[in-house]
């Protein structure tokens, strides 16, 4: 029997403890998950790794596609380097090229500078153009896991292709199924992937304790809640990985 890790992506430190305390066996750490995440600061990547989880952590440049600029290219490679002698866990990271294919060159050299991290290659995946050649390339680059739903709006709706991954992998990368990933799907990807590691941000929407309030000015897209926002719980986290403990795989 393999044993089962759920991944919590966290944009802020309250959902790092968060994760710890509901028993997750590593956060993906990032900023903006509303945007798909980018790389978060130093300074909060070191305030994480105080916390007694495993830390993985986002080089992503800007929102939008895959298809990076040289300067852009330079520098997630730098954030890389920093973050691998900084000592995180994981970086996750990828880029694609125009035709849809994986970005080769630049994921080498990604994988010379973070020499002793392993590395995730991130959901740009889930629109590359042929998910089983690259996932042959991630493998002979060195990647450590992959992050994807299969190539679908939702892990649950990928099992197939998440399947074919794993039973041709052979072990010799992990998957990571994520999107959409709750306590009422979590057993069904498993058993119907067969993977071992879920991906999930795991949040419930908590209110402010500000009392001088403001309406009507927004920071972010019109006419949002500057008063709500959404973190990762422990409750969730927990209500997951407890699911999880229940699949044969």
């Amino acid at each position: 029997m393999t044993d089962t890790i759920l991944e919590v992506c966290c944009g802020d430190l309250g959902s790092v403890a968060a994760a710890a305390e509901g028993g997750a066996g590593r956060v993906e750490l990032c900023v903006g998950l509303g945007e798909g995440g980018f790389t978060p600061s130093a300074a909060m990547v070191e305030a994480a790794m105080r916390h007694n989880i495993k830390v993985n952590v986002l080089v992503r440049a800007r929102s939008g596609d895959f298809l990076y600029s040289n300067d852009e290219k330079a520098m997630m490679l730098r954030d890389a380097e920093m973050l691998s002698s900084m000592g995180v866990n994981a970086v996750v990271c990828g880029a694609l090229l125009a035709d849809g294919s994986i970005d080769t060159d630049f994921c080498r050299a990604l994988a010379d500078v973070c020499r002793g991290t392993e590395l995730t290659f991130h959901r740009a995946f889930d629109v590359c153009r042929d998910p089983l050649q690259a996932m042959e390339q991630l493998i002979e680059l060195g990647f450590t896991r992959i992050l994807t739903s299969g190539q679908a709006a939702s892990a649950l709706d990928g099992t197939d292709l998440l399947r074919r991954l794993v039973e041709q992998s052979r072990g010799r990368i992990t998957i990571l199924a994520g999107g959409g990933v709750n306590p009422q799907n979590a057993a069904m990807i498993i058993s119907r992937s067969g993977v071992s590691e879920l991906h999930a941000s795991a949040r419930t929407q908590v209110k402010s304790l500000m009392q001088y309030r403001v309406d009507g000015v927004s920071m972010g897209a019109p006419e949002s809640d500057e008063y709500i926002r959404a973190t990762t719980s422990a409750a969730v986290v927990r209500d997951i990985v407890n699911v999880m403990k229940t699949v044969k795989i």
